[in-house]
């Protein structure tokens, strides 16, 4: 659809912050409306506005994961209701992974077409991670599942407004098979509420400025998207890049999985070939290619301009290659509860064979996996059911220029938050023993820069009969250092036991049984370090010591510089001078 109007630079500055606000007054309804910790503490959701086409204009972001996804959303909805099927007051419910929706069941999206004077023109989207959506565990994404249909209800793109009238039977359905009703409604309430208020919008800007200004000022900028990332597609090197690396496992005892990308980078195009990795497996480890596209969304963006407005004509030089049937690319009816771990590892691929040759916008390996962690049980105060569902933070891979960042969410949770302490205390039936840095030893992630460090956070079991399901990838395989610097350490957890046993490292375990007094420790990685340890300055090691980060041993092995812990004077050792 071409529009001819022409529009004045003021106006269309105008109508693009316009569109902006619009994105965050959506994101932010959805937090202040919503009754999960998990969307309003840790954000995992993302909403935004397409063009009539399914076109991204602008997405709020908790979960960089997400990038995309609203897109291939509302293009599903638009091939299931062609013509004059969609309505206004329409808003469709979907989550299957395999039909646009692109992650995993517990991620539900809904989708609000918006109509100005009767014509169709533009999507309202949001997708946000429900605490329940049935399935044979609590907190319904687990790790040891073998087909989708153990992992939740699906909402296969239906009705869930038809002409402003809610489907009180789809509505009764998920009362009736989800956990915890009274989160899964209320937050499905919430994305109502946050699409509406897109839609309300919308149709202001569209009375003030004229729909047919409105709709010419989305062409110019899909297309001023795509200009600006090409402009930076022809700033980076060009030739073939090419990584390889293993997903642990599948989480039900296969594995490891080989994957692999060939990079591309032409002055017009930015590919990434997959073909050759691992087709999907019997575990729930299996992302589909919509997850892919997503994830690879987030590195180019990474690597090309990230302080870029995002939309779709942004990602019009991108192209991925894929086998059928693919871990990354995986079709019905395998399982996909920890897509996640497959998406980052498959945005790691890109990032690992880019990051030599882009150092000032790419650094070492991080931590990389979300880390999820479920744990249910019994409330100690109120006897009620409980359920923990969150990620967890860990370490980033150093720089080229500075040591990488401690205590952060991998590359695709984004702007996401630990539930607080307090929080956790309060509403759940743990306490939290501990929440500390990672302390590794052996010179973990030590470099020129040093990688940044995971922490420890500890959940002591206020009630006997709780169960844990963790799901942390990086286990086998490490956060990879660059130039000389060392690898990180692995994401793991242990469970101290009030007998005084303590029962790991695991990685990927499904229900471990948890009685009162018994503490599951999880412990998130260190990431990789940049460039030869020696050449570290030797005052800074000073301070890791101080600071704790590496031992008076470590400083005099790995870093060269002795130091001595009552003073903290320091002497360079000949190590440093070859």
């Amino acid at each position: 659809m071409t529009h001819t109007t022409t529009i004045d630079p003021f106006t269309l500055e105008i109508v693009k912050d316009s569109l902006l606000a619009t994105g965050d007054e959506m994101f932010d309804a959805l937090a202040r409306t919503s009754m999960s910790p998990i969307i309003y503490e840790v954000l995992d959701y993302a909403s935004g506005l397409t063009d009539a086409e399914g076109n991204l204009l602008t997405q709020g972001n908790g979960v960089t994961g997400f990038i995309g996804m609203l897109t291939f959303m509302v293009k599903e909805t638009l091939a299931k209701y062609p013509g004059d099927k969609l309505k206004e007051g329409d808003i469709i419910i979907i989550n299957d992974p395999y039909q646009g929706g692109g992650s995993h069941l517990s991620d539900v999206g809904l989708v609000m077409p918006i109509f100005v004077d009767g014509e169709l023109i533009a999507f309202s989207a949001n997708k946000a991670h429900w605490t329940e959506v049935g399935g044979k565990d609590p907190g319904s994404f687990t790790n040891d599942s073998v087909d989708i249909f153990q992992e939740g209800l699906q909402f296969s793109c239906l009705k869930l407004y038809d002409e402003g009238k809610v489907n009180d039977v789809l509505v009764e359905m998920i009362r009736s098979n989800v956990r915890f009703p009274e989160l899964s409604l209320g937050d499905m309430w919430a994305q109502v509420a946050a699409l509406k208020t897109g839609g309300r919008r919308l149709n202001e800007l569209c009375k003030k400025h004229s729909t047919k200004t409105i709709l010419a000022a989305i062409e110019y900028l899909l297309d001023h998207g795509e200009a600006l990332s090409r402009k930076e597609l022809k700033k980076l090197p060009k030739g073939v890049f090419y990584a390889e690396d293993f997903i642990d496992t599948d989480g039900i005892g296969n594995g490891p999985f080989p994957i692999k990308v060939k990079v591309t980078i032409t002055d017009d195009e930015f590919i990434c070939d997959f073909r050759g990795s691992s087709p999907q497996v019997p575990g729930p480890m299996n992302c589909s290619k919509t997850g892919l596209i997503s994830a690879v969304r987030v590195i180019f963006l990474a690597i090309t301009n990230p302080e870029q407005d995002v939309n779709d004509g942004v990602f019009r030089p991108l192209k991925i290659l894929t086998d059928p049937k693919s871990i990354m690319s995986a079709e019905r009816p395998v399982p996909v509860s920890n897509y996640f771990e497959t998406l980052l590892g498959s945005l790691d691929l890109v990032w690992k064979a880019m990051a030599p040759h882009v150092p000032e916008r790419l650094n070492a390996g991080h931590f990389l996996s979300v880390c999820a962690v479920t744990l249910s049980g019994t409330h100690h105060d109120t006897d009620e059911s409980f359920l923990i569902v969150e990620p967890s933070v860990g370490g980033w891979g150093a720089s080229n220029r500075k040591d990488g960042a401690s205590g952060q969410f991998c590359m695709s949770d984004g702007e996401t938050y630990n539930v607080p302490v307090e929080v956790a205390e309060t509403r759940y039936g743990v306490m939290l023993d501990e929440y500390s840095l990672r302390e590794d030893g052996n010179g973990t992630g030590a470099g020129e820069f040093v990688g940044g460090k995971g922490v420890t956070r500890s959940y002591r079991a206020m009630t006997d009969g709780q169960a844990v399901t963790v799901t942390y990838g990086r286990n086998k395989f490490m956060p990879w250092g660059i130039s000389g610097g060392h690898d990180g350490s692995p994401n793991e957890f242990f469970v101290d036991k009030t007998d005084g046993t303590t029962d790991g490292p695991y990685g990927v375990y499904a229900r471990y049984p948890l009685n009162k007094g018994d503490v599951v420790r999880l412990v998130t990685g260190t990431g990789g370090g940049y460039g030869n340890p020696l050449k570290r300055e030797a005052q800074q090691v000073v301070r890791d010591v101080k600071n704790g980060y590496f031992t008076v041993e470590e400083a005099r092995t790995v870093f060269g510089v002795e130091v001595d812990m009552d003073t903290f004077e320091y002497r360079e050792l000949e190590s440093r001078t070859h």
